[in-house]
C-alpha cells in the first residue's frame, strides 16, 4: 500500500459494499457455507462486524489482541443495525487525520495507522467476496477497490508460507480472466 494515501475511503467504501450485501441477507441463509470455510455465514457475519469492532478500537488507542472475537450472536434481522453501530464507530475512532501516522497495534503487529486501516480494507473486500457467494448475490463488486485490496495482499502477504500464524491458505490460481475480487480470494486461498 502506498504509504501516503489515506485509506479510510476507500474503508468506507468497502463497508458500504458490505452493507449492500448484509441487506440481501435473510434468517434461512445464515446457516449457508461460505469460501471462508471455518465460518457459516452467521459467524462470518459476526467476524466481519467485529472486525469493523477491532478496528475502531485500534483507533481509540486499544490494542488488537485486547478485542475478543465477535461470536455471530445476533438476532437474525439484526446485522444491518449491527453494521451501521460498528460504522459510525470506526468512523468517529478513525477521523482525526494524525491517527494515520501513529503507530497502532493491529492483529497483525505494531504499525502505522493507515497500514492498519490498509489492512482491514484487504479483509473487508475479502470477505464481501465471500459473503457475495455465500448469498448467490449478483451485486457487482467494485473493480477498483477489489484492485486495491488485492494489490494491498500481495505487498503484505508472501505466497509462502501460509498456514499457522498466517491466517491464509496457499495461494491459488484464479480463472482466465477473473475480476479482482475473485483474483483477491484465491491469492488469499480460497477456492475459486
Amino acid at each position: 500500500m502506498d504509504t501516503t494515501q489515506d485509506p479510510r475511503p476507500l474503508y468506507l467504501l468497502a463497508l458500504g459494499q458490505l452493507e449492500k450485501l448484509i441487506a440481501e441477507v435473510t434468517p434461512e441463509a445464515l446457516g449457508r457455507p461460505t469460501p471462508c470455510t471455518e465460518y457459516d455465514l452467521r459467524q462470518l457475519l459476526g467476524h466481519v462486524v467485529g472486525g469493523v469492532h477491532r478496528l475502531a478500537y485500534i483507533g481509540e488507542g486499544g490494542l488488537a489482541h485486547d478485542v475478543v472475537a465477535a461470536t455471530g450472536e445476533q438476532p437474525d434481522d439484526g446485522w444491518p443495525a449491527a453494521l451501521d453501530r460498528a460504522r459510525a464507530r470506526v468512523t468517529a475512532a478513525w477521523a482525526d487525520d494524525a491517527k494515520l501516522d501513529r503507530p497502532a497495534v493491529a492483529p497483525w503487529g505494531e504499525v502505522p495507522g493507515r497500514a492498519a486501516v490498509g489492512g482491514y480494507v484487504m479483509e473487508t473486500v475479502t470477505h464481501a467476496w465471500d459473503i457475495a457467494r455465500a448469498l448467490g448475490s449478483d451485486l457487482v463488486l467494485d473493480e477498483q477497490l477489489a484492485g486495491t485490496a488485492l494489490a494491498i495482499a500481495r505487498a503484505v502477504l508472501p505466497p509462502e508460507p501460509r498456514g499457522g500464524a498466517v491466517p491464509f491458505g496457499e495461494a491459488r490460481t484464479a480463472p482466465e480472466g477473473a475480476d479482482a475480487a475473485t483474483r483477491l480470494a484465491a491469492w488469499l486461498g480460497r477456492e475459486v
